[in-house]
């Protein structure tokens, strides 16, 4: 998926802190236009901010937060400081949502990208799922 307006990011951020995005519409591409987005317009910090938005998010859609499903610390704090990195390569009057595509067809927006960084066992534990667990085959490159 791509984006072609700054309006669509900014319908997925909205929609996220609202809890009025429709839950077919919360994609894989959607979760990093929401990172860009919040990384923009969040009144603290959006590592502070972003898993407590999804959390409550995903209850309003009607998928629970458990030991095996809804929300992720490990990947959402990893996809965070993705889309921070991307953010910081962002060029003067580059449009927010040609950042949000160039990340999604970078390295990083393919949902395997994690998994060269973390172990799928190390990964998808209950553990990393509740709290942040640092990579275990290399570190994050930024």
């Amino acid at each position: 998926m791509t984006f072609t307006s700054d309006t669509e990011i900014e319908h997925i951020g909205e929609g996220l802190i609202a809890c009025t995005l429709p839950k077919s519409e919360w994609t894989h591409a959607a979760h990093f236009a929401a990172a860009i987005w919040l990384l923009g317009h969040a009144a603290n910090d959006p590592l502070t901010e972003m898993p407590e938005l999804i959390r409550r998010y995903n209850l309003s859609v009607g998928t629970p937060n458990t030991d095996t499903d809804g929300y992720h610390e490990t990947i959402t704090i990893a996809s965070l400081l993705a889309a921070k990195y991307i953010l910081s390569t962002r060029k003067t009057g580059e449009p927010i949502y040609a950042v949000v595509n160039r990340l999604i067809a970078s390295e990083y927006g393919k949902p395997s990208w994690i998994l060269n960084y973390w172990t799928k066992e190390t990964l998808f534990s209950v553990k990393a799922r509740k709290h942040w667990t640092e990579p275990n085959v290399q570190p994050l490159p930024w």
